[in-house]
């Protein structure tokens, strides 16, 4: 091979590498500029407000959901658990509960739901898939069962405020507890041995045993704090609806994995960076905030995130190659 030839293979990899880490993000700008082109409404201060309210709970589920494929999984129940989460706090606050005490009640399902998943998933060596849809189907009907399969309305102003109120720099509540939770898992991932074994055993997990991670706890942990993600993602659905519905977030799985698998995991585990979760999620947002502006009916809007979901998963593909 001649000098010139490996400097042009160099420079190829490096074109390669750049555009594998930063082609998201080149994407998400030309995307806000084609919107700002096409509706005078987009590039408004009012409607980056609104895409950061919308995209705060999908950012949630998928740092939530980048855990879990991460460690070599998958997590059906999302939806399940908003569902279920946004009952029982419902129930709760209107039989006169305190408000921390709903609040808290609420997470304790997500992480229950967890548990439960990384058990069957662990112990009884269930494939996620089977596992997760399994259970995502009886936490639905959970809800449906105890609410009488009818929504619960009006809650206190304090809990609205959750979803539905502002703070510094007139940004949504949302915003910040989307903040905090990126913030609080990037260090887990990345600083912990939570993070470190949940990658371990994603790339391959029976060498992560014989090192000497234990499978079962690890596993459990890693479903339950995914599980914990949606029942805060579940108190910003019901407190910016003011309503707790049991059939609440149907289908929101599909974003989720969407928004993490554009972010860069790896589908079959051992690598996720919750920033890239973070961009995947707000490319999803402003696509179909975008979509709405331009009065783009919502079929249209779902084939359109079913499009972006294969071309993920197939420059997924190509990267690994």
């Amino acid at each position: 091979m001649t000098e010139k030839t490996k400097t042009m293979s160099i420079t190829g990899k490096q074109i390669g590498a750049f555009l594998q880490e930063k082609g998201l993000i080149i994407a998400f700008i030309f995307m806000c500029a084609v919107f700002s082109l096409l509706s005078p409404v987009f590039f408004t201060v009012s409607n980056f407000l609104n895409i950061a309210l919308q995209s705060s709970a999908l950012i949630i589920m998928g740092i939530g959901m980048s855990l879990t494929i991460a460690s070599g999984g998958i997590d059906l129940t999302v939806g399940g658990v908003i569902a279920l989460t946004g009952i029982i706090m419902g129930i709760m606050l209107s039989a006169g509960f305190n408000l921390v005490i709903s609040i808290l009640a609420g997470l304790l399902v997500g992480v229950v739901a967890g548990v439960i998943n990384g058990i069957i998933i662990s112990k009884f060596k269930v494939t996620p898939f089977i596992a997760t849809l399994a259970t995502y189907s009886m936490i639905r009907a959970i809800a449906l069962i105890i609410s009488d399969g009818r929504p619960i309305y009006g809650f206190p102003v304090g809990f609205r405020f959750l979803g539905s109120g502002k703070l510094l720099f007139n940004l949504p509540t949302a915003f910040f507890i989307a903040l905090a939770c990126i913030i609080i898992f990037n260090f887990i991932i990345e600083h912990t041995r939570i993070g470190r074994n949940a990658l371990a055993i994603g790339g391959n997990k029976e060498a992560a045993r014989l090192s000497g991670i234990n499978i079962v706890t690890n596993t459990v942990v890693f479903y339950a704090l995914a599980a914990l993600l949606y029942s805060i993602a579940g108190i910003i659905y019901t407190a910016r609806l003011n309503a707790a519905e049991p059939i609440a977030a149907m289908g929101v799985e599909l974003e989720v994995i969407a928004a993490t698998v554009l972010g860069g995991t790896r589908m079959e585990g051992g690598y996720t960076k919750i920033s890239g979760t973070v961009i995947g999620a707000l490319v999803l947002a402003v696509l179909r905030n975008g979509l709405t502006l331009l009065g783009v009916q919502s079929y249209y809007q779902q084939l359109t995130i079913g499009i972006v979901i294969v071309l993920a998963v197939l420059a997924d593909q190509i990267r690994k190659k």
